[in-house]
């Protein structure tokens, strides 16, 4: 079966300052890719790289078999075929959650409004927000924002999912609502790569954990072998400041 996303000696500099280093990654179908490590030390950087937001300065990156670091290629036909969700969720304020969603399949895959809307009110109730289809995003709560968020990425059925950081401004009890809705994507199969500080989410639900430190993956591996047995003192360093009681 064909690699999602495969990354080759990526590198990626502001000025004088590197912040992505030889960054090699291979993303397989159904994969969930989590990138933990220090704030500062790449992962949203990557991200964004991933899906072509920020321009790499050597190295490649490959999706679905091409190579789409080639400034040749056509970024948004790209990201069409990717969904990303920030920490901030994004939403657009003047449309009902409803449009929020339909937006992208109309506008970028040429889907008729009917189709559209009932694609994403299966997804709507999936995520547990059928009821807020015609409310605006100021009337939801931060939770309910960044389900919506969620869901309008997938509204438009990606090949790989980013997701950065997405909990990172909820409280515990909000965390707890989207941590689940990930949780069950990746049940279902979803093809992700997330930036994510929930270790306990992280080593129950990656398929590989990849821990960045000054913007090189110093250590990557299985959830057993990261947690349970690190090889590179950093790395054990790390989880021992952020797993402590």
């Amino acid at each position: 079966m064909t690699e999602v996303l495969r990354t080759e000696n990526v590198r990626k500099a502001y000025g004088d300052k590197v912040v992505l280093r030889d960054i090699d990654l291979v993303v397989e179908p159904h994969d969930v890719v989590c990138l933990i490590g220090s704030s500062g030390s790449g992962k949203s950087t990557l991200l964004r790289c991933l899906d072509l937001l920020e321009d790499i300065d050597d190295g490649a990156i490959f999706f679905e078999g091409q190579e789409i670091s080639d400034p040749r290629v056509d970024a948004r036909a790209v990201r069409r075929r990717m969904g990303i969700v920030f920490q901030a969720y994004n939403l657009f304020p003047h449309l009902t959650v409803l449009d929020n969603l339909t937006l992208a399949p109309r506008k970028a895959h040429g889907v008729d409004r009917a189709t559209a809307e009932a694609k994403s009110m299966e997804l709507l109730t999936a995520f547990g927000l059928a009821d807020k289809a015609r409310e605006h995003p100021d009337r939801l709560s931060g939770g309910q924002q960044q389900r919506v968020a969620m869901a309008r990425a997938m509204a438009t059925d990606p090949a790989l999912l980013l997701l950065d950081e997405i909990t990172a401004a909820l409280d515990p009890e909000l965390t707890g609502e989207v941590l689940e809705i990930i949780r069950r994507l990746a049940g279902e199969g979803t093809t992700m790569v997330l930036a994510t500080h929930e270790m306990t989410f992280a080593r129950d639900v990656a398929t590989t954990v990849c821990f960045l430190h000054d913007g090189a993956i110093l250590e990557q591996g299985p959830p057993a072998q990261i947690f349970g047995d690190p090889r590179e003192e950093r790395t054990r360093q790390f989880l021992r400041r952020v797993l402590q009681p």
